[in-house]
């Protein structure tokens, strides 16, 4: 099966973006909650006739706050001055330049027409207006019935983050909360862990600061039919005097409770009897952890540990018996770059048995075009780098399925490998690693081409008064280019190059370590091929000089453990974040590379899973990178 990548350039014009749904009519007022990059938020009207200088200086007035070589960014977006393109209810950030503010800036000091009346939105509000949050909109009526009736929330003792259960008017709990200022390392976190604006590279580098909330989101909204059943989940604007505000940077708590404003994701809470890591994980079933393995792979899930699995049985009995499984906790999918993903399932039995014929329906069905369309409009502030990964990690889950592999063979090739305490690129990293080499390949084969044309044309101006004639010459190394060109941009190069060969060869291609295909040509007879194994191409690569090897870099990890618990004191952030080593990057690619990255990215997927299937990867050394919030 083969992903038609041409599917992109037409999905403007398929029936998904004509989707009622999906379509908003520009009004004359919208409503935006601005969250400075200390956590303060704020919900205010806008005119047409305002723009990023306006908002900053009501801003300025409405919460005291310097205004000054700040600037209003919206995901990818910095906002200069026009605001046309912010859609209603979106959240928007004010956060520090890292340049000086140049001598053309405008005073910012407010006037009296830019006077903003005080915050008039509910206590709790959606962001965002998609039909998927139906579910989302009634737990919130129930939930602020309770607090009119006095019911509050209470604090989450456990993990590295700021989080509260709300409840119903009987107590119970029915929603977590988890603000996007209370993350780890995040300027209002409860515990300890601080040191960080919103924004900045948080506890894994490629998911900053203040953006797991709407990861949590995502995951929601890309599991499709309820397959992996996560928790219906949306990113809020809520107030209560519960929240957390620290005093200054060093995260000294401020002891005066007030009612405070925080953007935050808010999550169904499902009634469970435990998790994971304290049950057997022989009675879970093979369908649900094919399932939130088939999400998991799609959003790039970096921390699926065990303690992000809640159990529940059927029976209700004190047996174990027949369980089900609910995946929570998705603040860490969806990074900017491909990362070393965390699987707790990638060693159990159930991963290792193939997929049912209704699963390998389901994933043939993914079209990562059409969702990384899908999250542009439920979620505009999301970066770009991050739908590519997704789009990536959705492509090698196609076609790995439709070539057989299992769930455990997927992920396999998705992890990195530890030697010498050092990481190694994944066998998905080492193919993104030779699409990108073959991207650049290309282009320079096609520039010289270029440049060919016009040294033959100076050539002839210049000589062609003699009697002699090397146009055949030229035309024949310009031809020889151009095949050339062609060839790197099939992705057939040297290292992956199909020879015809004879039937009394196969044996002895066979003992090289080469790949035998058999294909039928036009007149019906059947062809054999050879190419080297895939497992030649991390050969090649280690042998290269270290500045060739494009993952050798200062910035190389060196395992040191991993985080868990609470804190009873501050971390250093230094201390506490191990660097993440980053192979591969897809945000800072033109949207033309990406496309032509991405077929070469296709084609050079068969080989590597053939290299899988035969067994040559084995078991690698992996050590836990877990994160529990």
């Amino acid at each position: 099966m083969e992903m038609a990548v041409a599917a992109f350039r037409g999905l403007l014009n398929s029936e998904h973006c004509g989707d009622k749904r999906m379509e908003r009519k520009p009004s004359g007022k919208r409503r935006v909650f601005v969250q400075t990059e200390t956590g303060c938020v704020l919900a205010m009207e806008l005119d047409r006739s305002d723009n990023a200088h306006t908002v900053k200086r009501k801003l300025q007035l409405a919460l005291d706050i310097p205004t000054e070589e700040r600037s209003l960014i919206y995901g990818d977006t910095v906002f200069k001055n026009d605001l046309s393109s912010v859609r209603n209810d979106s959240p928007l950030l004010l956060t520090r330049n890292f340049m000086h503010r140049s001598s053309s800036t405008p005073c910012l000091s407010p006037t009296g027409k830019d006077l903003q009346p005080r915050d008039q939105s509910g206590p709790i509000e959606i962001l965002g207006y998609s039909s998927h949050f139906s579910r989302t909109k009634q737990l919130v009526k129930e939930i602020v019935k309770a607090m009119k009736n006095g019911v509050d929330p209470i604090p989450v003792r456990s993990g590295l983050g700021g989080a509260y259960y709300f409840r119903n008017c009987q107590g119970e709990n029915v929603a977590i909360v988890k603000p996007t200022d209370e993350e780890p390392y995040a300027p209002n976190n409860p515990k300890g862990f601080v040191g960080k604006a919103l924004g900045q590279p948080g506890l894994k580098r490629s998911v900053r600061v203040g953006e797991t909330g709407f990861r949590e989101v995502a995951a929601y909204l890309l599991d499709y039919d309820h397959l992996a059943d996560v928790p219906c989940t949306a990113l809020v604007k809520v107030t209560h005097t519960i929240f957390n505000i620290n005093d200054g940077v060093n995260g000294n708590k401020n002891q005066e409770r007030k009612q405070v404003s925080k953007i935050a994701s808010l999550q169904q809470f499902i009634p469970h009897d435990f998790d994971a890591s304290d049950h057997g994980t022989s009675s879970f079933p093979v369908s649900a952890v094919h399932r939130i393995g088939i999400l998991d792979i799609r959003i790039l899930n970096t921390d699926r540990h065990a303690g992000n699995l809640l159990v529940r049985k059927f029976d209700g009995t004190g047996s174990f018996g027949q369980v089900e499984l609910v995946p929570i906790d998705h603040g860490l999918c969806l990074p900017e770059n491909l990362e070393d993903p965390y699987f707790e399932w990638i060693h159990w039995p159930q991963a290792s048995i193939p997929f049912s014929e209704d699963e390998l329906d389901y994933i043939n069905h993914l079209d990562p075009f059409r969702d990384s369309e899908m999250l542009r409009l439920e979620l505009p502030m999301i970066r770009e780098a991050c739908l590519r990964v997704l789009i990536l990690c959705t492509i090698f889950l196609k076609e790995a399925a439709a070539f057989g592999l299992c769930l455990a063979e997927i992920g396999e090739m998705m992890s990195r490998e530890f030697r010498g305490h050092e990481e190694e690129p994944s066998e998905l990293e080492l193919i993104c690693i030779e699409a990108r080499r073959l991207l650049g390949e290309s282009k320079r084969l096609c520039n010289d081409v270029k440049e060919g044309d016009t040294l033959e044309f100076q050539f002839s101006i210049d000589y062609g008064e003699q009697e002699f004639d090397s146009t055949f010459g030229m035309e024949e190394k310009l031809a020889t280019k151009s095949f050339n060109c062609s060839r790197a941009e099939n992705g057939r190069d040297s290292l992956f190059r199909v020879d015809e060969i004879t039937e009394e060869e196969e044996e002895e291609v066979e003992s090289e370590g080469n790949v035998i295909s058999v294909r039928v040509d036009e007149s019906g007879d059947s062809v054999r091929y050879r190419s080297p194994s895939f497992s030649r191409m991390p050969i090649l690569l280690k042998n290269m000089s270290i500045s060739e090897r494009s993952w050798q870099h200062e910035g190389r990890m060196k395992k040191t453990g991993y985080l868990g618990g609470a804190s009873s004191g501050n971390r250093s952030v230094k201390e506490q974040v191990p660097a993440s080593t980053s192979f591969v990057k897809l945000g800072d690619m033109k949207e033309e590379e990406w496309m032509q990255y991405l077929d070469h990215f296709q084609k050079l997927l068969y080989r590597a899973f053939m290299n899988c299937k035969s067994g040559s990867l084995g078991q690698k050394q992996r050590l836990g990178t877990s994160c529990r919030f």
